[in-house]
């Protein structure tokens, strides 16, 4: 096939199915758009104004902070405990911060150097493993790096550091539990 063809085939191809297309309407009948009216609602048992289900369960997504529940326990309704989401934030507050994601709990900082070891850096990943204030619902990864030869090289941590800041999060979630307890007296 030559070229001309080809460039009469295309367009003649191209113009039969829009014809084609056009021809599946509707006859020339012209139909309305019909909205629900308020009757139609209750007989199709479409009601808008019912209470609709949600993926967030009955309370919905709280992240605010309201007092639906009389027996608050931090939980925010996106499974994260808010004390120590904040204790989290607090205790790393001397780091810059990469990342921090409240709906998953994750908190990343960015590399820190104490201006007293300059060749020395560290950095944190806390993650907020539960909705209650338990001490199973934190877990801290450290990093460390050391530089040697002008280059920053992988080193190791001790064992007892995530621990610490572990510990650390959970007095201050502890301590900011009672403060609101002691506010809601």
């Amino acid at each position: 096939m030559d070229m001309h063809a080809k460039n009469f085939i295309l367009p003649v191809f191209a113009a039969l199915t829009l014809i084609l297309l056009s021809a599946c309407g509707t006859d020339g009948i012209e139909t309305e758009a019909k909205y629900p009216s308020g009757l139609d609602r209750t007989t199709t048992g479409d009601d808008i104004y019912g209470k609709k289900e949600s993926i967030f369960g009955d309370g919905g997504l709280n992240i605010f902070g309201g007092k639906d529940d009389p027996a608050d326990d931090g939980s925010t309704g996106i499974g994260v405990n808010s004390f120590l989401w904040r204790a989290s934030l607090d205790t790393v507050s001397f780091m810059p911060l990469a990342s921090a994601d409240p709906f998953g709990g994750v908190i990343i900082t960015d590399w820190y150097t104490a201006p007293e070891k300059p060749d020395e850096r560290f950095k944190i990943n806390v993650f907020i493993l539960d909705k209650q204030l338990r001490s199973d619902g934190i877990s801290v990864k450290v990093f460390r790096q050391e530089q040697r030869g002008g280059r920053w090289q992988d080193s190791t941590v001790a064992d007892n550091t995530a621990v610490q800041l572990e510990d650390a999060i959970l007095t201050r979630a502890r301590q900011l539990r009672v403060a609101q307890l002691e506010e809601e007296e």
